[in-house]
């Protein structure tokens, strides 16, 4: 085990919000409508409660896993986020080397601040995450380009076929030179209409997104055991479950709520990951035991880099990852298969 101490990231958001933009503050932490959703991301994953193990050898504990072919030091990964040129000089350049440092996997949005060939060049291993756009050409151009940065796998995000109005949000203040980065080169003749997001996305997507690329897609935007299920069934290599940083559709189930039976349908075929309101290492044992393989983080990964930068990425995601290993050695489990959903019961249904 590290013995690296534990950094709250309650105290890191509140740090990042001293030196973060108001504006560019209100646009990462607002949610949908209401707000209903983003208020229960987090607690959402405090109605489970542990059922340790005891008198179990946990004088080794690994935290390592092996996720679609990578070797990772730890199974907090980092999600999409857009544009992080406003936390930070270095934007996805920082947020990539951070990332790489902890022996971890970044998951890179279409819509960075930097292009993917700057970003691989300070990444470990990455993924792109797929918006695909009306204009399907702008689409392919940025999966060939992906391909031949180094990307191993693509994340279609599924969930988000609008763009939903939310209820605090406001515009970035981004030159367009930043926020069409990625896209500016395969703009020439075509509208901003082209840059939308296509609402005609169905399964079929999947396979085209992999025949196109030759890489793994997994599918991002999963809540329901029937929707994991069809999504594999399609060819998917894996599923997310995930409800977009409760930014879209207000009211939607949270994400600890859902993992349940979306691991339960296909966790045995595909890995299942799952992100939302992730905040601590009891939050990450607890997905793990409800048969995650792992998880992702967004806003802590934009609080750690707007307050540390690269280094700060490393140490937040180190910080998580020996939370986790406390937490496993307490639970009385030596290495991530020793997770399983015994571990854990949901308090609101518990035993008398």
């Amino acid at each position: 085990m590290s013995a690296e101490p534990p950094v709250s990231l309650r105290e890191l958001r509140a740090r990042a919000e001293e030196v973060v933009t108001p504006e560019a503050w209100e646009y990462l932490e607002t949610g949908a409508g209401a707000e209903v959703s983003l208020g229960e991301a987090e607690s959402a994953w405090q109605r489970w409660r542990f059922r340790p193990y005891v008198l179990r050898d946990v004088a080794q504990i690994s935290t390592s896993c092996r996720l679609l072919g990578h070797d990772l030091a730890t199974p907090v990964l980092v999600a999409p986020t857009a544009y992080h040129e406003p936390y930070h000089p270095t934007a996805e350049l920082g947020t990539a080397e951070g990332v790489r440092d902890a022996g971890s996997l970044l998951c890179l949005s279409t819509r960075s601040s930097r292009t993917v060939e700057r970003v691989a060049e300070y990444a470990g291993p990455w993924w792109l995450q797929v918006y695909v756009m009306t204009d399907r050409d702008i689409t392919e151009a940025m999966v060939d380009r992906a391909v031949a940065a180094g990307a191993s796998a693509l994340v279609l995000t599924g969930d988000t076929p609008y763009v939903s109005r939310r209820a605090r949000g406001t515009a970035l203040p981004l030159q367009d030179e930043v926020a069409l980065v990625n896209v500016q080169q395969h703009l020439a003749g075509r509208t901003w209409s082209s840059l939308e997001q296509d609402p005609r996305v169905t399964y079929a997507d999947i396979e085209w997104l992999a025949s196109r690329s030759g890489l793994p897609v997994l599918v991002k935007g999963v809540l329901r055991a029937d929707e994991a299920r069809a999504c594999v069934a399609a060819g998917a290599a894996g599923v997310v479950v995930s409800n977009h940083g409760a930014r879209q559709l207000d009211r939607v189930v949270p994400t600890a709520l859902a993992l349940p039976e979306v691991a339960r349908a296909v966790a045995d075929q595909v890995p299942v990951l799952v992100d939302g309101g992730i905040r601590s290492g009891h939050d990450v044992a607890t997905a793990l035991a409800l048969g995650a393989d792992a998880v992702l983080v967004g806003r802590p990964t934009m609080h750690a880099l707007a307050t540390g930068g690269a280094p700060g990425v490393t140490a937040m995601l180190r910080a998580l990852t020996a939370q986790l290993a406390e937490a496993m050695g307490l639970l009385g489990i030596s290495s991530l298969g020793g997770f399983d959903r015994s571990l854990v019961e949901d308090v609101t249904h518990a035993r008398g």
